[in-house]
């Protein structure tokens, strides 16, 4: 099994929202939360532009993450986000 941080899943996000939105990685700003009511999600800035992402959009954006940064091919159904004192992404293989 392999787990990425906090910081990989923000990597990941600016990377997808940065390809759909057509700027660089470093327009792309990225809050992460979870809560009871809505799960894991993401609040995204683009050039100033504030998004909500639901956990399945964050689940994309770390499945083409590790294909790109670690030529992996993982799928959704293999991605469990967790939170404690940071959120992070157990992966299995």
């Amino acid at each position: 099994m392999t787990r990425i941080y906090t910081d990989e899943i923000i990597n990941a996000v600016c990377l997808h929202m940065a390809d759909r939105r057509g700027v660089q990685p470093s327009d792309v700003e990225v809050q992460l939360s979870w809560d009871e009511e809505y799960g894991f999600t993401a609040e995204v800035w683009v050039k100033g532009r504030s998004q909500y992402i639901i956990e399945a959009n964050l689940l994309e954006a770390i499945e083409q993450y590790m294909y790109r940064q670690y030529n992996r091919r993982v799928f959704r159904s293999n991605i469990k986000l967790d939170v404690d004192e940071e959120m992070w992404a157990d992966i299995e293989d």
